[in-house]
């Protein structure tokens, strides 16, 4: 509430001065939300309670004992599955409120426990052997149904993470990754992959209407995985740059037609920054196979240039997508 707006009025002789009287104070009473404020804090806990966890027990290992370790975790684990069985509302395919404030955090431990205790087993006791992506697919199972189950952003965003070290583990040789050879072209392709499944979950919950939702965090992981992707094709493909880079509009189009349709800025952004990315590195590879001094200075002008016209761009589009919400 603006005072200084019914100041004037008074000035202006338009309210009187026990109205004025009024407004302040309940402006001065007004209560102030803490929710934001809590819930942060009570996130800070469950990262700080798993850390510290975590701590005493790399300090503590070799009094407490391995299996004494994976009793406690799987304790924690099973009781706050056990707690948030109890307490959740029935299944649906549309959005569900949480039952209580703890719910939310007694769930988002119960996960962080159970990736710990699988990642605990297989290291300690190399329990899946050398099927690593075993050791990463029942987490991404348990997250996926738990992220349903019990109506979850938080650990959807888990499994989707869980999803991407799958398919780094399982599509991708075993000595890429022990090389850190992560500009191979494998990579690459997995990213693509995974980035077009992720808009594509995203479509679906949209248009079926199942965990509507979930759309935007499966988009927004989505989309910036597969820009990533293309942009490590356009560098690391000599012949191909060009290629990667108009197969990147051709997904970028649908993304930003997507965005256009709901009205959010948000994928318009990133989707006209990654694009302007992409092309400046093209436009770069072109430019720097000469030497002459002119087109240096034709890079130059162009980063100046370049900048405005994407920040003019942007403004226009905002005021387009305002437009058209009204």
């Amino acid at each position: 509430m603006d005072i200084k707006v019914f100041e004037q009025l008074h000035q202006e002789g338009l309210i009187d001065e026990r109205s004025l009287t009024t407004v302040k104070t309940s402006e001065q009473q007004r209560l102030f939300s803490l929710h934001w404020e809590i819930k942060t804090l009570l996130y800070l806990g469950v990262l700080l309670l798993s850390g510290g966890l975590g701590i005493l027990i790399y300090k503590n290992i070799d009094t407490i004992g391995h299996q004494v370790i994976l009793l406690i975790i799987g304790v924690i684990c099973a009781g706050c599955f056990s707690y948030c069985i109890r307490q959740k509302k029935p299944f649906s395919w549309q959005q569900v409120p949480s039952p209580n404030a703890f719910f939310d955090y007694a769930l988002l431990l119960g996960c962080l426990t159970f990736v710990t205790f699988i990642g605990y087993l297989q290291f300690q006791y190399t329990a899946f052997g050398t099927a690593y992506g075993l050791a990463t697919f029942i987490p991404l199972a348990v997250l996926s149904v738990s992220a349903y189950y019990f109506d979850h952003l938080g650990v959807l965003s888990m499994a989707i993470t869980n999803l991407a070290a799958w398919m780094g583990i399982a599509l991708t040789p075993a000595q890429i990754l022990t090389a850190n050879d992560f500009g191979n072209a494998r990579i690459v392709y997995t990213g693509v992959i995974l980035g077009i499944i992720l808009l594509a979950f995203a479509l679906i919950s949209s248009q079926k209407n199942l965990k509507k939702h979930f759309a935007f965090t499966y988009q927004n992981f989505g989309a910036h995985i597969f820009y990533i992707a293309c942009i490590a094709g356009i560098c690391i493909f000599d012949d191909a740059h060009v290629w990667w880079f108009l197969f990147m509009c051709v997904i970028a189009a649908y993304i930003y037609w997507q965005a256009f349709r709901e009205r959010s800025f948000y994928f318009v952004l990133i989707t006209v920054l990654y694009i302007y990315l992409a092309f400046s590195i093209v436009f770069f590879r072109i430019l720097f196979k000469a030497t002459n001094i002119e087109q240096l200075y034709t890079g130059f002008f162009y980063v100046i240039g370049s900048a405005i016209g994407v920040i003019l761009l942007l403004i226009n589009l905002n005021k387009r997508i305002k437009n058209a919400g009204v």
